[in-house]
């Protein structure tokens, strides 16, 4: 996946490090997780990831406890999680995941967003077969032999390993691990990284497409301009394409 690890991971760090917008979507992703599995981390495999990955980016320890009081309240009940499918400039093919508390709102602001980038608002379940819904961990880059860590993880439901070449914002070279598995084996390969030790960036479950394409420098520019407005939306939480 490489240099477009969802999309282009350079463009995503420099948009969504602006915390007025990061921090609302990590928390929602938290709330989310805690009102589906429960509020102990210990017992709920999902909400551990999702905290894992704000702290990863810096996000206060009151916010993150906040926002996992907020799953039993009742503004909580409200907020569901809803996948759009839409097609970008030049083709690109888009799963957008939203969690909102009024579906109509949101679903009128993404059809907006669509028809102004030049893109297409897309039946429900219209990419269904072209995306698999998988378990998608980001680690630091570990120390050890890559292969030995694969031989450990395929017990824990591992089914692709890969090393995630992007320039950072101050344009150095970084590496870091990208762990996949199955939709149905979150937990498990969760439980797996904690116990190896391995530092989670980012844990979730996402939509990676099964056929990647590549587009130009030119294309990117409109694509990403696209992917911009849909992410500056509060109700969007993520947005999968299918960039090479």
């Amino acid at each position: 996946m490489g240099r477009a690890f969802e999309y282009r991971r350079a463009s995503k760090e420099a948009r969504w490090g602006k915390m007025s917008k990061l921090f609302p979507k990590l928390g929602k992703a938290i709330t989310m997780a805690a009102k589906e599995g429960g509020e102990d981390p210990l017992m709920n495999s999902k909400l551990r990831a999702a905290i894992a990955t704000a702290k990863a980016q810096n996000m206060p320890k009151d916010n993150i406890d906040a926002a996992i009081k907020r799953a039993s309240g009742k503004d909580s009940a409200d907020i569901k999680t809803i996948f759009y499918d839409g097609k970008a400039p030049h083709g690109a093919l888009l799963i957008i995941e939203c969690a909102t508390d009024n579906p109509t709102r949101t679903v009128a602001n993404v059809k907006s967003i669509l028809n102004k980038a030049k893109g297409e608002f897309l039946p429900s379940g219209s990419l269904k077969f072209m995306f698999s819904h998988k378990a998608v961990f980001e680690t630091k880059l570990p120390s050890r032999d890559i292969e030995e860590l694969e031989l450990e993880l395929i017990d824990f439901g591992l089914s692709e390993l890969e090393i995630n070449e992007f320039e950072n914002d101050k344009g150095e070279l970084e590496k870091t691990l990208l762990i996949y598995g199955e939709y149905e084996s979150f937990g498990t390969l969760n439980e797996g990284i904690e116990k190896i030790g391995l530092e989670i960036i980012s844990a979730s479950l996402k939509f990676v497409a099964n056929e990647k394409h590549e587009f130009s420098e030119e294309q990117l520019g409109d694509i990403d301009a696209l992917l911009e407005r849909l992410e500056d939306d509060d109700d969007v939480q993520a947005v999968y394409t299918n960039i090479a």
